[in-house]
């Protein structure tokens, strides 16, 4: 959990911060919602981002 708040906070969080808790709310949403579990590589996940691994997993299972 900690590496998501510092990957959130050095990759996406403008450094003056929002001009507001809705944008906040809005910006930081799109970065854990879009950015970071579908295009981010993690490297638990040999390169691939979460949803793309958790797809792959599921399809391998059997599971799709």
């Amino acid at each position: 959990m900690e590496r998501l708040f510092r990957s959130l906070k050095t990759e996406w969080v403008p450094a003056l911060g929002y001009a507001s808790a809705l944008e906040a709310q809005r910006d930081i949403s799109h970065y854990l919602m879009h950015r970071y579990n579908w295009l981010r590589p993690h490297q638990f996940n040999e390169g691939l981002p979460p949803a793309v691994a958790e797809k792959k997993l599921n399809f391998l299972s059997g599971l799709t």
